[in-house]
């Protein structure tokens, strides 16, 4: 009984009238030639009734596509690679799950299928030929069904509506796809057969290409946060599993970097990226190889620029640490990156980069901190006296760090001429009462460092302080000269003219 379903499943469905999209192939078109009566009528005529019976064809076909199987465990061993292809075949029809009544039963019987093919994976292939290996073309047609449920049209995003920016829509619920219930299971598949033990890189590398991690890499920018940490792990462990595909995974992943940066600066995926990533870096050998070193510039520091950085700024810093503390000379590089693309009018932004510089200057040795710390203490510097209370109050907060604390204190001579002065504003003009204290405390700090330097400074600054206050006098009564010889003037020309 079952060899004879066998056959008839395999038995090629007759061509009916009509294809998917309800165009009929039988009709006469000569009916329409120039000595046709009654043209535009008959045309409508023929629209409006392929329009009546689409819906019903479409039911049609999905009963045909869609057929009921037995389990893996209901039939021989022998008939199991064949079933296995078959139930690939039904679970690779797509629904409209916008519609949660339509079509019911076909939905249910692709899920079952879907849990069968999993389950099959998942327990070594129910030891279908003896060693528990999936044949090369079950493996095949297993690639293809989830080829055909996961790389989709992803929906527009909610900013492409609104115009909003995505840091703006990271407070709203996230977006949950309405074919999860069988997408999930297809990234189960999928996963279960990537990091099963007896799936052979060598065979299933042919099947997972480099055009399948192209596109798995597309759907990163799914806005469904679920599909997202799936497509993470299935990345990762692809990966971890295939050799051969490690440098062109990387490359592809700062492609998509570069787009992100250089061009779109919207992606829903570029944290996940990161964490893949982030575990990436931390396997690198040392010495780091200079593709590494130009990894770091060209893609990591880069990401620093667009506006969304909040969306993935702590896997940015995780992997940024992680190649400081591989490599103590790139703090350099590191911090100059930072400097660079340093926010302006955004306090927001600017706390995330102090937090950042914080984590990179713990692991940053003297050596290295002496060549890049006037540029940064300058930027250090403005930012003690920004109106942003958050971002005076961040700043300060660095001298709570005993490493830190101990790198300004052997660079002091240096770096206390370049902050004095905007130490000196805060104590005097700074509307934050918790900065204000912050402040006194750091300036104490100093002072008991080096009290003969700290009196140097302050001399410094009053003399300064004298020599502005005596430029703005002069400035003054220039004014006041060029005022009176108007007034002279005007009063001249009046008497003239009387």
């Amino acid at each position: 009984m079952l060899n004879k379903f066998m056959k008839l499943g395999q038995r090629k469905p007759s061509k009916p009238d009509t294809d998917v999209y309800g165009s009929n192939d039988a009709v006469n078109h000569s009916s329409y030639g120039p000595g046709a009566s009654g043209c535009d009528n008959l045309e409508k005529s023929q629209h409006n009734l392929e329009q009546t019976q689409r819906p019903q064809q479409l039911v049609v076909q999905a009963a045909v596509a869609v057929e009921a199987l037995p389990m893996f465990r209901d039939v021989s061993v022998s008939e199991r690679e064949h079933l296995f292809n078959r139930k690939c075949e039904v679970c690779c029809y797509q629904f409209d799950f916008s519609d949660t009544l339509e079509m019911v039963k076909e939905k249910e019987i692709k899920r079952a299928n879907l849990v069968d093919v999993l389950n099959y994976v998942q327990s070594g292939c129910g030891n279908g030929n003896g060693n528990g290996k999936l044949s090369e073309s079950n493996q095949e047609e297993m690639i293809r069904m989830v080829s055909v449920n996961v790389f989709r049209c992803l929906p527009p995003s909610c900013h492409e509506h609104t115009g909003s920016e995505n840091s703006e829509t990271e407070e709203e619920e996230p977006y949950l796809d309405p074919s999860w219930s069988h997408l999930q299971f297809v990234y189960e598949i999928l996963l279960r057969y990537v990091v099963s033990s007896v799936t052979d890189a060598k065979v299933a590398k042919r099947f997972v290409d480099h055009s399948f991690i192209l596109k798995l890499l597309d759907m990163f920018d799914s806005e469904d946060p679920r599909e997202r940490e799936y497509l993470k792990t299935i990345l990762h462990r692809i990966y971890g599993k295939f050799m051969v595909h490690r440098p062109f995974i990387r490359k592809a992943i700062n492609n998509v970097f570069y787009r992100f940066i250089y061009e779109t600066q919207r992606h829903n995926g570029i944290g996940e990226l990161l964490e893949i990533l982030g575990s990436i870096i931390n396997g690198f050998a040392l010495p780091l190889k200079e593709e590494h070193k130009l990894f770091l510039i060209r893609a990591l520091i880069p990401l620093h620029k667009p506006k969304s950085i909040a969306a993935y700024h702590q896997q940015l810093c995780y992997c940024i640490i992680q190649f400081v503390e591989k490599d103590n000379k790139l703090a350099d590089t590191v911090v100059r990156g930072l400097l660079k693309y340093w926010p302006i009018t955004n306090c927001q932004k600017e706390t995330l980069f102090l937090a950042e510089l914080e984590e990179v200057l713990e692991a940053t040795k003297p050596v290295e901190f002496q060549r890049c710390m006037v540029p940064l203490f300058r930027q250090i510097a403005r930012c003690l006296n920004s109106p942003h209370f958050q971002t005076a109050e961040r700043v300060l907060f660095l001298w709570n760090n005993e490493h830190i604390v101990s790198l300004i204190a052997q660079n002091r001579n240096v770096i206390l001429p370049l902050l004095f002065e905007a130490l000196e504003n805060n104590i005097q003009s700074h509307w934050n009462q918790a900065v204000h204290g912050l402040t006194v405390n750091v300036r104490k700090m100093f002072q008991e460092m080096d009290a003969k330097l700290f009196e140097d400074c302050r001399k410094q600054y009053a003399e300064k302080q004298a020599h502005a206050d005596e430029t703005a006098k002069q400035r003054k009564l220039t004014w006041q000269k060029l005022v009176d010889v108007a007034a002279g003037a005007g009063a001249g020309a009046a008497h003239q003219i009387r």
